[in-house]
């Protein structure tokens, strides 16, 4: 996988003598970074990183980055945009850096010209009074000065009059049909300790609340603001929720359960499918179940997560599929 570069797009403004490099007096906040960054040389400002996915978050932590999962804190002399692929995602956080800015201060995004960065400069100039623009390393920067303008927040869309989805989040604006699919099909006998891996904003959760076998439910989730939206969502209900900020891939569950269910991801940072994802998903269930637990489990249909599951469950299969999905279960964790 290509590492993301467009923080060399960002920083180029700066490089070039374009905009004065901030110095150990100033404050900067950075919106969407992501690891692997380096500042400009003489860059010698306090530095807020801002990243709600898990395993982004982690990595930034590990190189020496401070780093919170939600933009925090006002009167940013700098605020840094690192642009994502997802438009509504952007804005938002445009949107967030012109409220934490200090009047007078400057604001810097960027993004590469494959998640549309030419679209979204475009965009904000007829918005806004941006300032100046220019193209390098495949993608483009702009940059223009807080105070006296603003631009509303992205409107959560309410899925199925309960939850609260956002740009960026998986399945932002309507649940998604695997999801959809799994709760069709999930055992009727679910009972005890149950967790949601790869909870996302709560449907699959949702779908398991009113079961009464099911004495507790426990949500694992890499996006922040997914969790935050599954915790609003699920607030006042009988059954006993609790919430994990996690990365499935890297951090060991402490927890043991009966039963997990699971959508899990197929791709990372492009749409490229990645089986070893979902695989190691697959693993971390196997790991998290008690002896007698069981993992179910939705799938594209070209996904070959049947040799995952045979190798860390004593048994396992298919119990539905339609033109796009399948559910697969494991029963019986091997990994012990």
């Amino acid at each position: 996988m290509q590492a993301d570069q467009t923080w060399r797009t960002l920083f180029h403004p700066f490089e070039a003598g374009d905009l004065p490099v901030p110095g150990p007096s100033e404050r900067v906040l950075f919106l969407g970074a992501r690891p692997g960054f380096r500042l400009p040389d003489g860059f010698g400002a306090e530095l807020t990183c801002v990243q709600g996915f898990r395993p982004d978050f982690l990595m930034l932590k590990r190189q020496g980055r401070a780093v919170v999962p939600e933009p925090d804190g006002d009167n940013y002399d700098l605020v840094l945009v690192q642009g994502s692929k997802h438009r509504g995602q952007n804005e938002g956080w445009i949107a967030e850096a012109l409220r934490r800015a200090k009047a007078g201060g400057l604001i810097v995004v960027a993004a590469s010209k494959k998640d549309g960065a030419d679209s979204l400069r475009k965009r904000m100039t007829n918005q806004l009074a941006v300032q100046n623009h220019a193209a390098k390393h495949h993608g483009t920067v702009f940059w223009l000065q807080a105070g006296g303008q603003t631009m509303p927040l992205p409107e959560p869309v309410l899925v199925d009059n309960r939850f609260q989805t956002r740009p960026g989040m998986f399945s932002h604006g309507h649940a998604d049909a695997g999801s959809q699919f799994l709760a069709e099909h999930l055992p009727a006998d679910l009972k005890g300790d149950v967790a949601d891996f790869c909870a996302g904003w709560g449907y699959l959760a949702a779908a398991l609340e009113t079961r009464d076998p099911i004495r507790s439910i426990d949500l694992y989730e890499a996006d922040h603001a997914a969790l935050e939206a599954a915790k609003e969502a699920l607030a006042g209900s009988r059954r006993p929720f609790s919430f994990f900020w996690h990365d499935l891939a890297s951090e060991t569950v402490t927890r043991r359960y009966d039963a997990i269910v699971m959508n899990p991801p197929f791709h990372a940072s492009s749409q490229k499918a990645e089986p070893d994802l979902g695989a190691t998903m697959i693993r971390a269930a196997a790991l998290a179940l008690k002896g007698h637990g069981r993992l179910v489990l939705v799938a594209n249909r070209a996904l070959p997560y049947e040799r995952a599951l045979a190798g860390v469950f004593a048994a396992s299969g298919e119990t539905a599929r339609n033109d796009s999905f399948k559910v697969l279960w494991g029963a019986g964790p091997r990994t012990r």
